[in-house]
Order: structure tokens, then C-alpha cells, then sequence
């Protein structure tokens, strides 16, 4: 397969527009609005609440959840909650025109190949997935007593995102470099780089957990818990794996065990990386990875000490930068090679 740039940054933008989609709905959920539109218009919700009839309607349906029901607001307040939601959802429509349209025209232009074009679709399958498992999610609102997304959906729906995005960033870079730059004597490193990210995703994990389940509102104290290291309530429910979905303690020890071996994976991976003979386009990931994975520790324990949304949001975001950090260091490393012995050398000479 030749390098093509086109088709490599068409990919590369959909997996911005994934970021794209984390910045919005983490954002509707800091405010409190998953709830706001319980309806599901596949083709036609780009389109807006026309007059008051829209509005009645809209307002109406969202009177008869939990969260309502729980905390009353006037239409006013419904609209400045609505529009936050109604562009997130717009966002994923557009996301599915960035897909199709250039789809359609690689495969007439023939630039992507039968297998490539399976792949992409399967991503875009994915994507639509996606969509819909998070519309089933806000239809959950209606249920009684059910305030905000569940856990075992919220979170799930954060982790297939990130799969998505994971997808989609590597092929991008393949399609850009599809054959691995040779780099001499750090085979090492890419051991180093794939841990960092099976690590930064697990941490994303629970991290959104730790979002799902406002565990940020307990033990706000850095770096023990309220005076322990491991809370004593660790793993009070039953059975034990319930604890992981609706227990504040253990999502949020989870988070922080592995958001620590994280951190010092790979920061250990960045000054390794930094150390060795690498290109300067992949020396500079490296760096990268440094400066992002400080301070994504150093918002988290902000986060946790404040017990700030707000800010937890942005540890969000950043966290997705982190791992398309990663990620593309690890594409970099591809063509990774290990150091040849002395003997081997002499024996080539």
C-alpha cells in the first residue's frame, strides 16, 4: 500500500470529531443535561424547535423524568439546558456526512481498497452503534428515580468511545505511513509504549466511572483517603462486583491506583523515549507524552481535593489527548528494531 495523505487525514478528522463528541457530552453531562431530549430522530433532529408547539412538546416529555420530577425548572432553564444536548446530537449527525460523502468518493477515485473499505465500514457500524446504545441510555431518564445516566451505561458508552477513537487515530496514521519507519535499538520501547496504552485506557475506565458514579464527591484528600489508603469500605456491597458499578469508595480507589501506575509507566516510557536515538518527529511525541501526562495526574489529584466537575471534565478531555498521545508514539514504534550484539556486528562486517 502506497502512503496517502488524503485518506490518512480524512480518518484523522473523524477521530478529532470523536474528540469532538467528548467535549460535548462531557460537557451535557457536567450540567446536567443527558436527560433533555427524549426524543430520537435519526434524520431529522438536525432540525430545531420551531415555536412554542415544539417547545410545549419537548418541555413536556422532559417534565415526566426523574430528574425533573426531582429538581423542577421553567422553560427557560430548559432551553439552556436543551441547546447543549441538541448540538452534541447534531455533532454525531455530521460526524456520519465527514463519513460518507469521502467514503463514497475514495472508493469512486478507487484509493481505498476492498479490505480497507470493510475496515472503515465496520468503524463507521461501530460508530452507529455508538449512537445508538447512548440513545437507550437517555431513555433511561424516564425511568423512576433515575437522575442521571447509569453507570453501566455511562460508562461502557465512554469505553467504546475510546475504542472508536483508538481505531480510527491508528488508521489514520497507517493510511498516512503504511510501512514502518525502520528505528534502530529501542525494540524496548515499544514494549514500554504498549503497556502506557492498555494502562491510560483502563485508567479512561474507571475514570469515567468515577464520572458516572459522582464519586468525586467523597474522600476529597490527597493522597490518602480521608486518612486511609485503602478505604474500609472498599468492597461493603454485595455482591463484590456491584462494588465496581455503585460503590463511590472502590471506583474511586480504582481510579487512583491506576491512575498512578499510569502516570509512572509513562512517564517512565517518556524519558526512555527521550533518552534514545529517535526521529525528531517521534522525539517530540515523547516530550509530548511527558508534559500530558503530568499534568493529567496533577488535575486529577486538583480535581479530587476540590471536588470540582468542572475540572474533573477538563482531567476528561485531556486524558483523551493523552492516549492519542500514546497512540501515535506506539504507531511510531512499528518499525522498531532491537540492538544488534557486538558479535553479530563483526560477523556483518
Amino acid at each position: 500500500m502506497k502512503p496517502d495523505r488524503a485518506l490518512g487525514a480524512w480518518v484523522l478528522l473523524l477521530a478529532a470529531m470523536v474528540f469532538g463528541m467528548t467535549v460535548g457530552g462531557g460537557h451535557a453531562r457536567t450540567i446536567g443535561a443527558g436527560f433533555t431530549i427524549q426524543v430520537w430522530r435519526p434524520f431529522t433532529g438536525f432540525i430545531p424547535p420551531m415555536n412554542a408547539g415544539d417547545w410545549g412538546y419537548l418541555f413536556g416529555l422532559y417534565q415526566k423524568t426523574a430528574v425533573y420530577q426531582a429538581h423542577p425548572i421553567d422553560l427557560a432553564q430548559y432551553k439552556a439546558l436543551f441547546w447543549p444536548m441538541f448540538l452534541d446530537r447534531c455533532w454525531g449527525r455530521l460526524m456520519a456526512l465527514v463519513f460518507l460523502v469521502p467514503f463514497a468518493w475514495f472508493m469512486a477515485k478507487g484509493r481505498l481498497t476492498k479490505k480497507h473499505a470493510a475496515w472503515m465500514l465496520a468503524i463507521f457500524v461501530a460508530g452507529a452503534g455508538q449512537g445508538a446504545f447512548g440513545w437507550y441510555m437517555v431513555q433511561t431518564g424516564m425511568q423512576p428515580g433515575v437522575l442521571s445516566p447509569p453507570p453501566l451505561w455511562a460508562g461502557p458508552h465512554f469505553c467504546t468511545a475510546m475504542i472508536i477513537f483508538a481505531l480510527l487515530v491508528w488508521t489514520g496514521l497507517t493510511f498516512r505511513t503504511p510501512e514502518p519507519a525502520r528505528v534502530e535499538g529501542v525494540a524496548f520501547l515499544r514494549h514500554w509504549a504498549t503497556a502506557s496504552v492498555v494502562l491510560v485506557y483502563c485508567t479512561m475506565g474507571f475514570g469515567a466511572m468515577v464520572a458516572a458514579t459522582n464519586a468525586i464527591t467523597v474522600f476529597n484528600t490527597f493522597p490518602t483517603m480521608d486518612g486511609h489508603f485503602v478505604p474500609p469500605t472498599l468492597f461493603e456491597l454485595h455482591p463484590w462486583a456491584q462494588n465496581f458499578i455503585a460503590n463511590k469508595a472502590t471506583v474511586q480507589f480504582f481510579h487512583r491506583l491506576f491512575a498512578t501506575i499510569t502516570a509512572l509507566v509513562v512517564l517512565t516510557t517518556a524519558v526512555l523515549g527521550l533518552r534514545a536515538k529517535l526521529p525528531p518527529g517521534l522525539r517530540d511525541n515523547f516530550l509530548l507524552l511527558a508534559g500530558l501526562v503530568a499534568l493529567q495526574y496533577l488535575l486529577g489529584m486538583t480535581t479530587i481535593v476540590l471536588g470540582a466537575p468542572e475540572l474533573g471534565y477538563v482531567h476528561e478531555l485531556n486524558g483523551v489527548l493523552l492516549f492519542a498521545s500514546i497512540l501515535a508514539a506506539r504507531h511510531g514504534l512499528r518499525g522498531a528494531t532491537a540492538v544488534e550484539s557486538q558479535s553479530a556486528l563483526a560477523a556483518a562486517e
